[in-house]
């Protein structure tokens, strides 16, 4: 998977899958953008990438969950060949407490973030006759954890938006498509297990909260930025408009 003389732009890249994603782009031969709301912490991700010497990287701090943010964001960074839409909140609430601006607060940072990227970027990626517009959704687009409907709301939601646009640019060299992980081990996940399990740890969250998982442990971060590249490689051409699962058999369904 070849992707040199490539621009691409991963949100919510300083740790976790946005991290490995951007890190597995690098060693693509991508010219990586590293996002985040944190100035101290897209500076400490871009460091560790550098370090690496992995190749071109470099980092933009906005909160693209705003439109102003998003705004900041392209005015950085005006163009891109491979933009992934990786910036996701999580969080168990019983459906019925949660408030219209969780509900609110949940869309505009996992759905419309998204959203505004595309509608900048990928008349651009037309024009030149070849892109890729990745949405990291989930399992829980298809299975909705009873925990957290708020968020499987939203991940149900990219995968509309990235079909639709994948059917807007059709013939266009440009490819949109969701990838979805299942549970996936990091930061944020461990904390979310110690309140689901207490110190019951992975094998715990996996027999009592996602026994459907069929690895029988979590994913890791690189498993899912493994197809992601592939994703935003030539390799890819024809794959488009679709929605391709990494969730370890987590959702017991054939399609996607």
């Amino acid at each position: 998977m070849d992707l040199s003389g490539r621009t691409a732009l991963v949100t919510g890249s300083t740790a976790g899958i946005g991290y490995a994603t951007a890190e597995a782009l690098l060693k693509a031969g991508a010219s990586v953008v590293v996002s985040g709301r944190s100035e101290d912490r897209v500076a400490e991700a871009v460091g560790k990438l550098s370090g690496n010497g992995s190749g071109d990287v470099r980092g933009v701090a906005a909160d693209i969950s705003t439109a102003r943010g998003a705004d900041e964001l392209i005015a950085q960074v005006p163009d891109v060949d491979v933009l992934v839409n990786n910036l996701g909140i999580y969080g168990a609430q019983p459906v019925f407490e949660i408030d219209d601006a969780e509900w609110q607060r949940f869309f505009d940072t996992n759905v419309m973030s998204g959203v505004r990227l595309s509608r900048h970027y990928t008349p651009r990626m037309v024009e030149r006759g070849w892109g890729r517009v990745i949405f990291v959704s989930s399992e829980s687009s298809v299975f909705t954890p009873t925990e957290m409907v708020h968020y499987g709301m939203t991940k149900t939601a990219q995968l509309a938006i990235a079909r639709g646009m994948a059917q807007s640019v059709k013939g266009t060299g440009v490819t949109v498509n969701s990838v979805l992980p299942g549970p996936t081990l990091t930061p944020g996940v461990e904390e979310f297990i110690r309140d689901r399990v207490g110190d019951g740890g992975e094998a715990e969250f996996v027999r009592t909260e996602r026994p459907t998982l069929l690895l029988g442990r979590l994913i890791r971060p690189h498993e899912v930025a493994n197809l992601i590249t592939y994703v935003a490689s030539d390799l890819s051409s024809a794959t488009t408009g679709a929605a391709l699962r990494v969730d370890g058999g987590t959702a017991p369904t054939l399609i996607p």
